[in-house]
């Protein structure tokens, strides 16, 4: 098992803080309401963008003691289902998936756009116990959803959609990494699954035969470093677009380009805002991401969790950044010759 040392564990005394110089920051825009309380509650987000108002677009997101709550962009808390030990999200459409360590089962959910509200329509339970993360895809004109697991194991089916219950599951496909696995998205146009394993690295795999082929590994000269946490896909047209990355560890984000090879393209931290109203993010697990043009972020919004609001464990929430942002940072000329 291949494990980054830090800083400290190189005994380069200026070491850490040249990192932190070499990496942009990009500022947070807005956050959600806290997950009021102590300890570890806030972990993955997934963005819904609405099909004909985006300014009613809505985010999910898990409370790992409750279940799922639900925001608008503003970062107002809208709703709070209470279904049980969740982690990890993902949307499709008007449907929605959250790993449940409570009933070790997968908890689906349908978005109503004219309501502008979330249902709990059931639960699928699963053969592995401790469901972590969890994403869903279409592939071959089929809706798929991978779970993820401590031992390294990805388990993906191809989901028989109902509208009033939750869905039936079938043809499963195995395989298994050598340790511990959270983060994963799904490439639909390219029929592309990547996951996060958490002290080795980003591995791509096909989704019609699952195998792996590693991306970049922790401790590269890209800046991933464990826990390799959220991964998200930013996709825009014709293949384009980039896969984000959470190294939670390092308080940072890296970026890839979506297409083959992957190459990375640099990174970033979210810091306080502009106005210093919202505190900088620390120790980020899950995060989403979207292209499509939002109110007050036209080239795309990113999601990410944040570990304390603002002290560690303390209050946890969302922060919302603005991807232009993002890109601007990552592309400066001062990223470009970061050593």
């Amino acid at each position: 098992m291949r494990v980054a040392l830090g800083c400290v564990g190189l005994m380069l005394l200026g070491a850490c803080a040249h990192e932190r110089a070499a990496t942009p920051t990009v500022a947070a825009a807005r956050e959600t309401a806290p997950m009021t309380g102590r300890g570890d509650r806030a972990d993955d987000a997934a963005i819904w963008v609405h099909p004909s108002d985006a300014a009613r677009s809505l985010i999910l997101a898990t409370n790992k003691a409750e279940g799922l709550y639900v925001y608008d962009l503003h970062g107002a808390e809208r709703q709070r289902l209470s279904v049980g030990l969740s982690n990890n999200v993902d949307v499709r459409g008007d449907l929605a998936v959250a790993s449940n360590d409570g009933v070790n089962a997968l908890s689906w959910f349908r978005i109503d756009p004219f309501a502008g509200a979330v249902r709990h329509v059931g639960d699928t339970p699963l053969e592995r116990r401790e469901p972590y993360g969890v994403c869903l895809g279409r592939a071959d004109g089929r809706m798929q959803v991978a779970v993820t697991f401590k031992d390294g194991s990805i388990d993906v089916w191809s989901v028989r959609n109902d509208a009033q219950r939750a869905p039936d599951l079938a043809d499963k496909r195995s395989v298994k990494l050598a340790s511990q696995i959270e983060g994963c998205v799904i490439d639909d146009e390219a029929g592309r699954l990547f996951v996060g394993e958490e002290t080795a690295g980003l591995w791509a795999m096909n989704l019609a035969d699952l195998t792996p082929t590693l991306v970049d590994a922790v401790g590269s000269a890209s800046g991933l470093a464990a826990d390799v946490a959220g991964v998200a896909l930013y996709a825009q047209a014709w293949g384009t677009g980039y896969i984000v990355i959470s190294a939670q560890a390092k308080d940072r984000f890296v970026l890839y380009e979506r297409a083959p090879p992957h190459r990375a393209l640099g990174r970033f931290r979210v810091g306080a805002s502009l106005d210093g109203t919202v505190d900088a993010v620390t120790h980020t697990d899950g995060l989403d991401v979207v292209s499509a043009a939002l109110p007050g972020f036209p080239r795309g919004l990113l999601v990410v969790q944040d570990d304390g609001n603002p002290r560690s464990g303390v209050d946890q929430n969302f922060k919302l950044v603005n991807w232009a942002e993002v890109l601007q940072a990552v592309q400066s000329p001062r990223s470009r010759r970061r050593p």
